[in-house]
């Protein structure tokens, strides 16, 4: 456990160290789930977000260390959380029939991204605040790159696999 808080300095570190942990979470999570989808391009889409959650978790050590910040992750229990749901809904109790479980595949990520993206968010106002404008460019570089997967990721459940799983 950190030290008492009480700069907004203290919290952008200790917010980036729970991100930390939160993307290493999500990580693992997604090797699991990746081998229960069936739609190819949702393989695909997943295995490329593994890609991106390497970069944004380099750039979180990145900045931890460029706040003098001890390398450490602070353990973050909301995404413990949702990895639990996600992985309870896609693989331990997952759908049986392909389609279905590939829908709850995008819902399940989609949880995820959204944790991310609001907690990437949120170091982004941060840095803002605390002129570190280098960081804050990054971290809203990040935050729009998650908007853009998950974007994706609609487009595919709109277009293809909310469709398949209708149909059966």
């Amino acid at each position: 456990m950190m030290a008492e808080i009480s700069t907004l300095q203290e919290l952008y570190v200790d917010e980036l160290k729970d991100l930390w942990s939160a993307n290493d979470q999500m990580a693992k999570a997604l090797q699991k789930i990746a081998g229960q989808a069936t739609n190819p391009k949702l393989k695909d889409m997943l295995q490329g977000s593994q890609d991106g959650i390497a970069k944004h978790t380099d750039l979180l050590k990145t900045l931890i260390e460029g706040q003098d910040g001890q390398l450490k992750k602070e353990h973050c229990k909301g995404m413990e959380g949702l990895v639990a749901e996600a992985l309870k809904h896609t693989v331990e109790e997952a759908p049986k029939s392909g389609p279905v479980r590939d829908a709850a595949i995008i819902a399940q990520y989609q949880r995820m991204t959204h944790y991310g993206i609001t907690g990437f968010g949120t170091v982004a106002a941060f840095a803002t605040a605390l002129k570190l404008d280098e960081d804050a460019t990054q971290l809203t570089a990040a935050v729009e790159e998650m908007h853009n997967g998950d974007d994706m990721m609609s487009e595919l459940a709109e277009s293809a696999v909310n469709v398949a799983a209708v149909e059966g």
